[in-house]
């Protein structure tokens, strides 16, 4: 049993490696031919412009290696059954069930190197990726659009009110760093009371303290700040007007420490594309959208989808599985291998599709997740029973 483990699975992993190179290095390539085109700006060079193809690559990989696994999969066992290894196995008193288990070892193997990929080096390549070209960028930041990224939480003042800030930002510069920060004090009505407009800030976290907010906030270390303050809850209050009493207060500042239980996870997560978060990053942003009453619906079936996504792994194996037990001299194996992997593609495509239906819908956000892995699992299944009781 060790030999035979031993021989299907050098097979695969040499074909799936195979695959995984070719599809890297044409990505590669492509990304290169489109960084090519900023060379001689701002002091961008052609070994900065690699060092940006091959942060790329961690991104890349994670999104191609379920099609990889599935290619690489398909070509190995389909070749094995070419040339009868796999019918001598199957004579030698490898069974069904056996080799659904070394397949599905096998995905499970690759279904934790995805969880590590996933939660570890793509987050950690991104956040290098948008820390390398934000050095290049002629506002030298990552600019997130006209309208910035918003944040809110919610403060319970002294006095026993509840005070609801809202926080925009206009840039991410580099790590902690923001720019273009403006952040909003409302009463319970509703009413303006404070505005703090900084043209930089940099979040710390707090550690443990002496009192809670300490112990799970964050320090904003505001620059070039101007401080107005709205003296009367009143905007149209004409009896301040006419008598002449100031109603408005401004006041600039060079720099200013503003507590807040908005964290530097929370605040890289409003910025960074919700795909190339970690899971963790993920359940922590949905909870802290939830707690101040905003939509967490497209984070949380981003959350659900990247649980689910290692599971992909096993759909793949499973959907290759089958094309070890077709009958190559029975003609079109070639046709049927381009069948296969378009299923597999297909179930890609569904697979994204899904988070967006689910979205447009209200759909679960779990069940818009995994619906598609479980529909294909079970199609897989299905035509394995099949073959291996019908032909």
């Amino acid at each position: 049993m060790k030999t035979v483990r031993k021989l299907i699975f050098s097979t695969v992993v040499r074909y799936v490696g195979m695959v995984v190179l070719a599809f890297s290095a044409l990505f590669f390539f492509i990304d290169l031919v489109d960084e090519l085109q900023d060379l001689g700006r701002n002091g961008y060079t052609l070994p900065r412009a690699l060092v940006t193809c091959l942060l790329m690559q961690g991104q890349h990989f994670y999104d191609l290696f379920p099609i990889a696994l599935l290619i690489g999969s398909t070509l190995s066992l389909a070749r094995m059954a070419q040339t009868s290894e796999f019918t001598i196995l199957r004579t030698g008193g490898l069974g069904p069930a056996r080799a659904l288990g070394l397949l599905g070892t096998l995905g499970a193997f690759a279904a934790l190197l995805m969880v590590l990929v996933g939660n570890w080096y793509v987050p950690w390549s991104e956040q290098q990726l948008t820390l390398h070209k934000a050095q290049f960028s002629k506002r030298q930041g990552l600019n997130l659009g006209s309208g910035g990224t918003w944040l809110r939480e919610r403060r319970a003042t002294p006095s026993g009110e509840t005070h609801l800030i809202t926080v925009n930002v206009g840039s991410a510069n580099s790590q902690g760093e923001f720019g273009k920060v403006r952040i909003f004090e409302f009463d319970p009505q509703g009413r303006l009371l404070r505005r703090l407009s900084a043209q930089k800030a940099h979040i710390e976290a707090m550690g443990s303290g002496p009192t809670e907010t300490s112990a799970t906030g964050s320090v904003w270390h505001l620059q070039g700040v101007v401080d107005t303050l709205w003296l009367t809850h009143d905007v149209l209050d004409e009896a301040a007007v006419f008598e002449g009493r100031q109603v408005v207060r401004e006041t600039p500042l060079a720099t200013l420490d503003w507590v807040s239980s908005l964290t530097p996870l929370v605040v890289s997560a409003s910025v960074l594309p919700p795909e190339t978060m970690s899971t963790f990053a993920l359940w922590r942003y949905t909870q802290h959208l939830a707690s101040n009453a905003q939509a967490a619906q497209r984070y949380e079936i981003e959350f659900w989808k990247k649980t689910f996504y290692p599971l992909v792994c096993l759909v793949m194996v499973a959907l290759a599985l089958p094309f070890a037990y077709l009958h190559a001299r029975a003609g079109s194996m070639s046709l049927k291998i381009f069948g296969g992997i378009m299923l597999g593609i297909s179930f890609v495509l569904v697979n994204h599709i899904s988070s967006h239906l689910g979205l447009l819908h209200q759909w679960q956000p779990w069940l818009a997740a995994a619906a598609p892995s479980a529909v294909y699992l079970l199609l897989s299944m299905s035509v394995f029973v099949w073959l291996v009781r019908y032909r």
